[in-house]
This record gives C-alpha cells, structure tokens and sequence, in this order.
C-alpha cells in the first residue's frame, strides 16, 4: 500500500490569514468541509434506484441521494474511462490535454496489431498518462491544508505518474491497471495490494476507505476520492450475491430481451444477476464509507459527490446492463456512453431531494469543489471547467453555452471516431468516418431516435461550426486515413 504524508504548512497559512481577515487574530476560522468523492467504472445512467432501476439495488446510494441535488443531465467528458478522470483531475477537456483514450488503447503506429487495423482511419495520437506539469484538483487540495486521500482505480498513466505523484498523500490500489484483474484475491492487476486469497475487493477497499476516515485528522479536513473498480469487467460477484438477484428475476417473472441499437445486439432489460451483485457490493461500500463519517461525527461537516466515469456497458463484453432509455452505451458518442448519474450532497446548502437538469460535465468538478470548500480558484488550470455552486444554491442554470465532447478512435465497444456538442437542448454529432452529421433534441428525443439534420440544416450548420471552431481552440488531434483499408 502506497503512502505518503506530508507537513501541511500550506494549510497553516491558510489559517493565519483566515484569522486576520476576521479582525480578530484569535478567532477561530470556520472549518473546512471534507470531501468525498465516490467515482464509479462504467455505471450506466439508469444503474440506479434512485436514476429509475426496478433490478438492482442500492438503497444506501438512494438514502444519500436524497439528501442532496440529483442531476438529471450529467456528463462524462468521454465515453470512455482514462479520458474523463483526467477531465476531473486537471479541470480541462481530453481534446486540451491530447488524453482522448483509455490509456492502452492503440496508437496510430501500432494499430497493426489490433484488430481496428483495417478500419477506414487510423486513431489520433494520444498521451498515455495525465502530465504531472498539470496542477491537479488533489494538489490544490493538498496545498491549502487537505489530507488528501486515493483508493481504487486511477488508471492515469504508468509508475511516476500515479496518486502519490499527483497530489495525494494516500494511495491504496491505485495504478496502470484500468481493471483488477480479478475481484477476488490476489487481485493481478491492483498496486501493492496484498490480500488473502478469496478476499473480495470492494470489501477490502471499503475498510480502507473507512480506516482512512477514522484516522486522527489532526485538525485537517480531508478528501477523500473513492474511486472504485466497481463495476467494470470482469463480471464477478459473490455466489450469495448472484444467487439472490437469480431469485429476484425468476420472482419478477423477467427475462433476457435483446434489441438493436447502431447495428449492435444490446440488451434490452436490466436482468444480469452476477453485474446486479457487482451494483449491490458497490453499494455497500458507498454504506460503510456514510456508517464510519457517522460514527465519527463527521457526516454533517462533509460534502458527496456521487458520479460515473463513462456509461454502463451495453454493446459488448458481455452487455451486462441496459441504458434505456438512452441510446446505444460505453464507448458511444450517443446518450448511453456520456450521460451519467450523479448527485451532490452539500449539507445546509443542498435541498434535500432537489433535482436539477442544466448540464453539467465532469471537467466542472475542480472548480466546483475548490469553491465549496472556499479554496482559491486556479482559473489557469481548470479552463474547461465552470463552477456548478449557483445550481447547488438553487439557480436554474449557469452561463456556459456549450460542451463539448472529442472522441478520434474506435471504441471497444463499437463506437466510432466522433465528434459532438450539446447547446441547449439540441446535441450534434460528427462522424469522421464518413462526415455525416446527427442532430437531436434531447428534451422533446432523449433516445437519440430522430435525427434532424435533414430537417434543420441551419440548426446543424450552426452547431458543426460551434465544434469545428472549439476543436481549433483546443488543438484537437484527429484521426487519419487509414492506407490499410480497403474501400
């Protein structure tokens, strides 16, 4: 287990001013809230009970949703996993740190061993790790007197560029690895993790994470960013686990129903036992994690975040969820792969059981916490990022006027080079394989179904001029013609 600690002098400092800003050098600051950030690999959209799933269960989710803003129109920065947590680390799209793939995915010069080597394009050149030049969201933590603390996947690069690197004084799991290897020990794949043989990972991190909280804080609040493997493949839970969600479908009278969505074989009903257990044990720890700050009196001084990296699996490797009504899921450019549930929980300030659907994205995250915690903003590091506390605080929406998405590689999952914004409630899509352009209405087509650039070539026109100019800006890398293929 990786760990670092480190003298908070920053935090100091931070002290002394906040005293002689009051008039009084005797007074005693206001404390500074704690942070827990729960991340979630590859949750879909309706992987809730609280975001409208009738399987799966997850009440200790439910409870603290209810306790805070439930946002409706939530969105990773890519439809796939590395790229969004750099998003949420550095504050800025992908397409402006060139992290456009999950980091392993192939390159343009050694795509000849992969089997999109004969696609019409070749993938954009990306980097494979988030640049320690970044000055990242647990950095700025770090600095003005936060222990700052990492357990589960990171997935941002290779060793020299892992939690310990980046800002955190605590690591536990975290690595390359963008998956466990196994949920059972000895997990193959997670950072100096020993565990007995058969331990099941979410159980392990959850006592980790609990630890962590229980720890003498010595004064300083913490973050604490829970970044769980929990529940990308492989498919594995435990038996007690899978065979309670196999009664529950027998008892539902529900079966395996498939539909076609992009030309791919998706399911079309949330039914899987063994990825319902996945869910369950995720949920569980999300449930020691709220016990522990409970029980040491810290639950009302500390702010959730509740989000998913990218969307729920639904077009391969097993399919083992169903996105609708959202379109198609991870590794798509559709509803499916971007839109993800999330809530924020700021006690006092939050109403509890509000709902808000302005869009946000994950880039918006940096700000946002560091305004929470009033921490001084770093306008130069998170530029992609807006500060979502006004609809925290109950406005209505925030002066931002699109978001921007850039995905130049082929998916895993069937997802192709693309493109897309969202303005309002209209989003456009680029294909680069073949140019073509989709435009939809979310609020009147949340399933992507009608396409209307056909029918309102003004609207497209204006939105493919908005990406074009926003990928200049950014420095977008995009793919070339593959000479490999054939047609």
């Amino acid at each position: 287990m990786q760990r670092r600690v480190f003298l908070k002098s920053a935090g100091v400092a931070a002290v002394s001013l906040a005293g002689l800003g009051s008039g009084n050098l005797f007074a005693k600051p206001a404390k500074k809230p704690n942070i827990v950030f729960f991340l979630i690999d590859d949750l879909g959209w309706t992987d809730l009970s609280c975001f409208g799933s009738e399987f799966y269960e997850t009440p200790h989710i439910d409870a603290l949703c209810k306790r805070g803003m439930k946002f409706t129109d939530a969105y990773a920065a890519c439809p796939v996993c590395s790229p969004t947590r750099a998003s949420i680390m550095s504050g800025k799209y992908p397409a402006r740190l060139n992290t456009t793939d999950w980091f392993g995915a192939p390159q343009p010069y050694n795509v000849q061993r992969h089997w999109t080597r004969n696609k019409p394009l070749l993938p954009a050149e990306y980097k494979e790790r988030l640049p320690l030049e970044e000055k990242t969201m647990a950095e700025a933590f770090d600095e003005n007197g936060y222990n700052t603390y990492f357990l589960g996947k990171w997935h941002l690069g290779p060793e020299g560029f892992w939690p310990e690197d980046q800002g955190f004084d605590v690591n536990v799991g975290g690595g390359h690895a963008g998956n466990p290897g196994s949920y059972f020990a000895p997990y193959t794949k997670v950072n100096d993790l020993p565990a007995p043989k058969g331990e099941y990972l979410p159980e392990r991190l959850r006592k980790e994470a609990a630890k962590l909280v229980r720890k003498d804080q010595k004064g300083n609040p913490f973050l604490l960013y829970f970044s769980m493997y929990s529940v990308h493949t492989p498919l594995q839970t435990k038996q007690v686990l899978k065979k309670k969600y196999k009664e529950k479908k027998k008892n539902m009278g529900i079966s395996n129903e498939w539909i076609t969505q992009s030309g791919r074989r998706v399911r079309g009903v949330q039914e899987h036992e063994v990825y319902a257990g996945m869910i369950e044990a995720m949920d569980n720890s999300v449930g020691k994690v709220v016990e522990a700050l409970k029980e040491e009196g810290l639950y009302e001084d500390t702010v959730f975040v509740f989000m998913s990296d990218n969307g729920g699996l639904s077009t391969s490797e097993g399919r083992p969820t169903c996105n609708l009504p959202l379109k198609c899921g991870k590794g798509w450019m559709y509803e499916g792969g971007i839109r993800e549930p999330m809530f924020v929980v700021w006690p006092g300030v939050t109403e509890p059981g509000s709902v808000c659907d302005f869009p946000v994205t994950s880039t918006d995250f940096y700000p946002t916490l560091l305004e929470i915690a009033g921490l001084p903003l770093q306008p130069r590091q998170h530029v992609d990022g807006v500060s979502f506390v006004p609809l925290l605080k109950g406005e209505k929406k925030l002066e931002r006027k699109a978001i921007f998405w850039h995905y130049p590689h082929y998916g895993n999952q069937g997802g192709s080079p693309s493109s897309a914004v969202r303005c309002g409630d209209y989003k456009l899509i680029e294909w680069f394989e073949s140019g073509k352009l989709e435009l939809f209405n979310l609020k009147e087509d949340i399933g992507e179904k009608n396409d209307l650039a056909d029918k309102m070539p003004s609207k497209a026109k204006e939105l493919h001029k908005m990406l074009v100019d926003w990928r200049k800006e950014v420095d977008a890398k995009m793919p070339m013609q593959n000479p490999r293929h054939k047609g």
